[in-house]
C-alpha cells in the first residue's frame, strides 16, 4: 500500500480518466452531437452543423463539449461486467471507466504554447492511484 501524502501548497495533481462507450445506434449518436454543436453554436444552419459534425471524432468531441458524453447513469467499472445501456438518447452505451491520479507532474498551463509531444506518457517516480 502506497504510504499517505499530506497535500502541500504548490502540490500539483493530475487527474487522467479514460471512459469507454460503444456505439448501438449510429443515427442517434450523430443526431445527438449535431444538436450539442447546435446548441453551442445557434447561428449555425443545419446544413452548416452536418458538415461541422461529419465523422465519430467530430460528434465525440462535440458532445464532450458540451458535456453530454457522460450522460446517463454512471458507468460501472471495468471490474464489473455490465451490460451498458442500450437505449440512451446519444446512441451509446457506457462500456466502462477509469480514473488515474497522479501527483507532482507539470500541470498543463506551466506548458504555455510548447506542450509536450505525448500529454499522457507516464513520467518516471511519481505518486500515482488508480481506480476503476
Amino acid at each position: 500500500m502506497d504510504e499517505p501524502r499530506i497535500p502541500v501548497a504548490g502540490m500539483s495533481i493530475s487527474i487522467r480518466t479514460r471512459r469507454d462507450v460503444v456505439v448501438v445506434d449510429p443515427d442517434r449518436f450523430l443526431a445527438a452531437a449535431r444538436s450539442a454543436h447546435h446548441d453551442m453554436n445557434p447561428g449555425l444552419t443545419d446544413a452548416e452543423v452536418a458538415e461541422a459534425i461529419a465523422d465519430v471524432t467530430d460528434a465525440v468531441y462535440a458532445l464532450l463539449e458540451h458535456g453530454d458524453l457522460t450522460a446517463g447513469p454512471p458507468p460501472q467499472p471495468p471490474s464489473r461486467r455490465s451490460p451498458g445501456v442500450p437505449d440512451r438518447p446519444d446512441g451509446l452505451s457506457s462500456a466502462g471507466w477509469m480514473s488515474e491520479v497522479v501527483l507532482g507532474e507539470q500541470p498543463l498551463q506551466d506548458y504555455g504554447c510548447f506542450l509536450p509531444e505525448d500529454l499522457f506518457a507516464r513520467q518516471p517516480d511519481r505518486g500515482t492511484s488508480e481506480r476503476g
